[in-house]
């Protein structure tokens, strides 16, 4: 059988080194050619399976054209963040069966234009489709609250435009081996430090869909053998609820908590997670599913990254960090000292 071959944009990265490892062990032959700013141990694995490593940078268009010249049956782009970065991809698409875009959930906006990184927080319809409005296409700063989901949308419009064979991805709170932000450190880290108790607001009853980036592969696979121009959500089945979250993680580690479940008249900043919301966001999968998709559940595909975590925590030399703990994003979560005041106070005054 010939092989068919696939380029992955950003193929070191959580979702990248997920889908080219998917491709890999495909019983379709697939040579895979993988592009990252740098080497790494990621780039060496996946080297070491079969896949061609490329350094530099996806922006630059003297690299892209030397990639996809020759035309591709897939082509992965984990890295397109605005509508410049799609433009570049324009000129390549119709020599690719199938283009695949990531996108975000953080595109979608509820009745009143609220968005994910709003400051005010977003009341969305339970679950959420693909036909759920969206923010207006925008050209602002990609990184800021207010442009990320612009800048998303501009780029998505782009390439669905462009009449291609263009499938749009829309995750959310996506966790796997190797991604930037590993929101699961929030318990696995906890449990390192031997921490007894674990408090979580709102009963720990609140849900933010999360995605396995095994699973956004699989879907990009599938993806690949039935090209077309649509938008599709991707996300584990059921949506685990925070409390759900932490036991699946304690369990694997062999831990457990004395669970201190907060109700509405708890101080504001206590049991805060990274999945903590005020109202429920749960993805649509049925137009995934009609494709033949089965998604995955969490407490078994987020087993490799528990230990991908525990085993980079105890390699990481006392006197350095682990890579992530320089994200702002953690910044305050394990700042034990106002939790255990906060604790105390409520245990006395319950005394």
């Amino acid at each position: 059988m010939s092989s068919r071959r696939a380029v992955v944009l950003g193929g070191t990265g959580g979702i990248g080194s997920a889908v080219a490892r998917r491709l890999l062990d495909a019983d379709e032959d697939w040579q895979v050619d993988v592009l990252a700013r740098r080497d790494g141990p990621a780039a060496q694995y996946l080297v070491a399976r079969g896949a061609r490593f490329v350094a530099g940078d996806r922006r630059d268009t003297t690299i892209l054209r030397e990639l996809l010249r020759n035309g591709a049956d897939l082509l992965v782009d984990g890295v397109c963040a605005t509508a410049a970065d799609a433009a570049q991809l324009a000129p390549f698409l119709p020599d690719v069966s199938s283009t695949v875009m990531l996108s975000t959930k953080a595109v979608y906006v509820d009745e009143q234009g609220r968005h994910a990184n709003s400051v005010d927080r977003p009341v969305f319809p339970v679950p959420i489709s693909e036909r759920q409005p969206t923010v207006a296409p925008g050209d602002g700063d990609p990184t800021s609250r207010d442009g990320y989901a612009g800048n998303k949308v501009a780029a998505e419009h782009l390439l669905l435009d462009h009449g291609a064979p263009v499938t749009v991805l829309r995750p959310s709170k996506v966790y796997g081996v190797g991604i930037a932000r590993p929101r699961e450190w929030f318990v696995v880290r906890r449990v390192l430090d031997e921490r007894e108790r674990i408090v979580l607001a709102n009963h720990g009853r609140s849900v933010d869909h999360t995605t396995a980036a095994a699973g956004i592969a699989s879907l990009v696979e599938l993806v690949a053998a039935n090209p077309d121009r649509r938008i599709l959500n991707v996300a584990d089945d059921p949506a685990p609820t925070v409390l759900e979250i932490v036991r699946s993680i304690a369990e694997r580690l062999d831990h457990r908590f004395d669970e201190i479940l907060l109700d509405v008249d708890a101080p504001a900043f206590l049991g805060v997670t990274p999945w903590s919301t005020a109202s429920p966001v749960v993805l649509d999968l049925a137009d995934a599913r009609a494709l033949g998709w089965e998604p995955l559940r969490f407490a078994d595909a987020v087993v490799p990254e528990i230990e991908w975590l525990v085993e980079t925590a105890r390699s990481t030399p006392a006197s350095k960090d682990v890579p992530w703990a320089a994200d702002p994003f953690f910044e305050r979560l394990f700042d034990y000292g106002p939790e255990d005041a906060a604790l105390a106070l409520l245990q006395f005054g319950q005394a």
